[in-house]
C-alpha cells in the first residue's frame, strides 16, 4: 500500500504513519490485497483526501465501510463510481437533497465533485474485502481515521462535522462543538429512513448556511 496521499495532509499525519500500529496496518492492506480480491483500488484508498486537501476542507461526512461490491467504491464514503447503479443509502442522500434544495436526483453516483469543493467524505475503514462486509474492521484503520477527525477538531475551525447514524454519532466526541459545528441525524439507509430518522433533516441547506454565516463558499451539492 503506497501512501499516496495529497502532499497538504503529510506534515499533519507523518507522525501518525511512523506509529507501530500504522505500520501493522499497511502490512495487514498489503498481504490482503496481494492474496484477495479489495476494494478500493490500491490508487484510491486515499482518495478522500486527495480529492479534499487540508486547506480547503469545510465539511466532513463520516462513513463506516467501503462498499464491497465490484466496481462500487472510489476512496469516497457513500459515493460510487460513474455509471455503477446508486446504492440504497445513496439513493436516500440524493432524495434529501432535492427535497431540500431543489436539485434534480443527478445521474452519477460520483461524489468527487463534494470532495473537490472541500468536503473529506471519511469512512471509518478504508479498506474491504470483495463481498465481506467489515472484513477489515478492527485492524488500524479506525485509528487512524479517530485520529484525523481530532486533527481536523485541533487544527481546522468552522469546519461543518454531518454525523449520519449511531455509528457516526459516537465520533461527537472527537469533536470541539464551541469551535466546529455538529449536526446529526438518523443513517440514510432504508432501513433508519423508511422509520422517519433521515428524510427531512435538511443538513444541506443548514450546511451551506452555517459556511455561508463563516464568509466561505456555499457546496454546489
Amino acid at each position: 500500500m503506497r501512501l499516496n496521499i495529497h502532499d497538504s495532509w503529510k506534515p499533519y499525519l507523518e507522525e501518525e504513519f511512523s506509529k507501530p500500529y500504522f505500520k501493522s496496518l499497511v502490512s495487514f492492506v498489503k498481504a490482503e490485497y496481494k492474496t484477495h480480491t479489495c476494494f478500493p483500488p490500491k490508487e484510491q484508498i486515499f482518495n478522500a483526501f486527495n480529492h479534499c486537501h487540508f486547506n480547503d476542507l469545510k465539511v466532513v461526512i463520516i462513513g463506516q465501510d467501503p462498499y464491497h461490491g465490484l466496481g462500487q467504491a472510489n476512496g469516497l464514503c457513500f459515493s460510487v463510481n460513474n455509471g455503477i447503479a446508486h446504492p440504497p443509502s445513496l439513493i436516500n442522500i440524493f432524495k434529501e437533497i432535492e427535497n431540500d434544495l431543489g436539485i434534480p436526483y443527478p445521474k452519477s453516483g460520483n461524489l468527487l465533485r463534494w470532495a473537490d469543493q472541500g468536503v473529506l467524505m471519511l469512512n471509518a475503514t478504508l479498506t474491504v474485502r470483495a463481498n465481506e462486509a467489515g472484513s477489515h474492521q478492527k485492524k488500524g484503520w479506525e485509528t487512524f481515521t479517530d485520529a484525523v477527525i481530532q486533527l481536523i477538531n485541533t487544527k481546522k475551525q468552522g469546519v461543518v462535522f454531518l454525523l449520519w447514524g449511531g455509528y457516526a454519532k459516537r465520533k461527537k466526541k472527537l469533536i470541539d462543538k464551541s469551535k466546529n459545528t455538529i449536526l446529526q441525524t438518523g443513517h440514510p439507509s432504508p432501513l433508519s429512513a423508511n422509520r422517519g430518522y433521515w428524510f427531512g433533516n435538511k443538513h444541506f441547506s443548514k450546511t451551506n448556511f452555517q459556511l455561508e454565516q463563516a464568509e466561505l463558499k456555499p457546496i454546489l451539492w
